[in-house]
């Protein structure tokens, strides 16, 4: 059985956020406080360790006493560079994934991903969210892999191809519905984090 001791957590916060005017989004406030602290709280019960994908302010994100690592890739390439050296950087046998810019992620994320990927033996499971319309949203992002993706990754990065799902579709994965989809949302303008902040008075 898979449990947290098993699993790295890896907060992706490599992101130019240009929609919230390019300032880095894990140190926006949410009720008072940096959304990647949010972020590391919900997460760190869920796994043995954190890592910390970042592509500036490497020194204050260091202040939370987290290995932070770069992109291998100069220009902001997506989360999948951010798997990419995640997944090189891995020490254990799984690797789960998160942004560091949803704060209400759910506390059983982990758990319910590793159930899945034990279930069908997938390589990767990730998750969705049920929209109150009951529409079903992938949120891939969210994702618990296994930590020997790498060469599977690296291939695929070297084709030119950042489409997450893409990758996805080479691999034996999966996905697990939430049906509270507010913990997955994240912040990409102000008036997005103004709402969140009022939803999880």
């Amino acid at each position: 059985m898979i449990s947290p001791k098993h699993i790295t957590g890896l907060i992706l916060a490599g992101g130019r956020a240009q929609r919230m005017g390019g300032i880095d989004k894990g140190f926006i406030l949410f009720h008072h406080k940096p959304l990647i602290e949010s972020t590391i709280t919900r997460l760190r019960d869920q796994v043995d360790s954190i890592i910390i994908n970042a592509n500036r302010n490497i020194t204050k994100y260091a202040g939370y006493g987290y290995p932070v690592i770069m992109d291998e890739t100069p220009d902001f390439s997506g989360p999948l560079a951010g798997f990419s050296v995640g997944l090189k950087a891995c020490k254990t046998p799984y690797l789960l994934t998160t942004p560091c810019d949803s704060p209400l992620l759910p506390s059983d994320l982990g758990s319910k991903l590793a159930a899945e990927l034990e279930r069908g033996d997938f390589e990767l499971v990730y998750a969705s969210s049920k929209e109150q319309d009951d529409k079903i949203w992938p949120q891939p992002v969210f994702c618990l892999m296994r930590a020997n993706l790498s060469n599977s990754l690296e291939a695929f990065l070297k084709k030119g191809d950042l489409k997450i799902d893409r990758w996805f579709k080479e691999l034996k994965s999966s996905t697990v519905v939430f049906d509270h989809s507010q913990a997955f949302a994240n912040v990409n303008t102000p008036e997005e984090l103004q709402s969140l902040e009022a939803a999880s008075v």
